[in-house]
C-alpha cells in the first residue's frame, strides 16, 4: 500500500467539548487515504480517555501533554511528525463534508498551491453561514511627509454571508488568506520557511504565516468545492474554561500582536489601537455577557449594566492570576516532561 499524501493533524483551538463531534466527521466524511495526528494539550479526563480509546482503535497517533498548548505550539508537536507530500492543520472543533479533503488535494495537484483552504463556514447549523471565503493579508507601505508607514491589511471575503447565496458565484482562484480552522499545506514549504511563529500566542498567527508562504512566492488557494465549519462556543461546559481563559487570555493576546508589529516592522496605527482596546472581547462575548444576563434577571433584574461592569472587573483579575500561574508552571516544567506519544500513524 501506497503512503498516503496527506497527514491530517488535530489540535485544540479553544475548548474539548466539540472533540467528539469533530474526530467523528473526519473519519465519517473522508475517503482520500490519510494519517492522522492528533495534539491534545491537557484536555479533562472524559475527552482524554476517549482520545486515547480512539487512536487504539483507528490506530493514529495520539501526542499528548498534560499542560495547556498555544495553537502553533500545538501544531508544530504534530508537524515534526509529519513525512507526507501535504499536512492538513485542523482545529478540534471543526466538522467537515463528504470530499473536503479529496477536493483540497485536487486544488493544490491542478495548481501547484502551497496552502490551500476550503470554503469555511462558522456556527450551527453547520455549513450554511460563511465564515471565510479567501482574503487579504499583506503589508501596505505608505510614504508621506519624509515618513514611511507599514500597515498592516487583513480582510476576510464573505464572512457572515449565507452559504446558499455565495457558493454559485464562488470559484477556485489564488487568494491572499486561509484560515488555521482548516488549511491544507505543502510541507516542503517548511524547509525554506521554518516551523511555525511560537511567539505569537494566540491571534493572527494565519496572518503571519499566509504572509510569510507569499513572501517566499508560495500561493495560496480558496477550494470553495471543499466546504468546513468550524463551531464555536457559547455554550461552554465547567471543562472548558480554563483553558478558553488562558487561550483568549489579554497578555497572550498582547504578546502576540507585539509579535506581529515587531516581525513585520509595522506601524502602530489603529488597527493595532483597536486591538489593544479590545482585549478581552470573546470573554466578554462568551462568558461574561450570558452570565450577566442571567444573574441580573434572576437576582437584580434591571441591573445588567452594573452587574456586567463588576463581572469584567473579576474577569480582568481572574485572567491575570490564570495566565500568571501557567507562565510559572511553564518555567517550573523539567525537560522529562516531554508529550507522550501513542500509536503510530497508519494509513486510513
Amino acid at each position: 500500500m501506497s503512503k498516503p499524501q496527506v497527514t491530517i493533524v488535530v489540535s485544540p483551538r479553544e475548548r474539548f467539548s466539540c472533540a467528539q463531534a469533530s474526530l467523528e466527521s473526519i473519519y465519517e466524511h473522508t475517503r482520500t487515504p490519510f494519517n492522522l495526528i492528533y495534539v491534545d494539550g491537557g484536555s479533562p479526563a472524559k475527552i482524554k480517555r476517549y482520545l486515547e480509546k480512539q487512536a487504539i482503535e483507528k490506530q493514529f497517533q495520539l501526542i499528548r501533554t498534560e499542560h495547556y498548548l498555544s495553537p502553533n505550539k500545538a501544531r508544530n508537536l504534530g508537524l515534526a511528525q509529519v513525512n507526507s507530500e501535504y499536512v492538513v492543520f485542523i482545529d478540534n472543533d471543526v466538522v467537515v463534508t463528504p470530499g473536503w479533503l479529496q477536493q483540497l488535494v485536487k486544488c493544490a495537484e491542478e495548481t501547484k498551491a502551497t496552502v490551500v483552504s476550503p470554503l469555511i463556514c462558522q456556527g450551527e447549523p453547520v455549513h450554511e453561514e460563511v465564515h471565510c471565503a479567501g482574503g487579504e493579508s499583506r503589508v501596505k507601505i505608505e510614504t508621506s511627509c519624509d515618513r514611511t508607514r507599514r500597515r498592516i491589511v487583513e480582510k476576510i471575503y464573505k464572512q457572515g454571508r449565507k452559504v446558499a447565496d455565495v457558493l454559485p458565484q464562488l470559484q477556485r482562484h489564488q487568494t491572499g488568506l486561509a484560515e488555521f480552522h482548516c488549511m491544507m499545506v505543502r510541507t516542503e514549504i517548511f524547509e525554506q520557511i521554518g516551523m511555525l511563529d511560537e511567539a505569537i500566542l494566540n491571534t493572527k498567527e494565519h496572518v503571519d504565516f499566509c504572509m510569510t508562504v507569499m513572501e517566499t512566492g508560495g500561493s495560496v488557494y480558496l477550494e470553495p468545492e471543499s466546504i468546513v465549519t468550524y463551531v464555536p462556543g457559547p455554550p461552554l461546559e465547567l471543562t472548558d474554561m480554563p483553558f478558553y481563559m488562558l487561550r483568549w487570555s489579554d497578555a497572550w493576546e498582547l504578546t502576540s500582536l507585539h509579535r506581529l508589529r515587531d516581525k513585520w516592522n509595522l506601524t502602530e496605527d489603529e488597527y493595532f489601537k483597536n486591538r489593544y482596546n479590545g482585549l478581552g472581547w470573546r470573554r466578554k462575548t462568551t462568558i461574561i455577557k450570558p452570565l450577566s444576563r442571567k444573574i441580573s434577571k434572576t437576582i437584580l433584574r434591571r441591573q445588567s449594566k452594573k452587574v456586567e461592569d463588576l463581572l469584567v472587573s473579576v474577569d480582568k483579575a481572574l485572567n491575570k492570576y490564570l495566565t500568571n500561574r501557567y507562565a510559572r508552571k511553564q518555567l517550573q516544567m523539567q525537560p522529562s516532561q516531554t508529550p507522550q506519544l501513542q500509536q503510530s500513524p497508519t494509513t486510513v
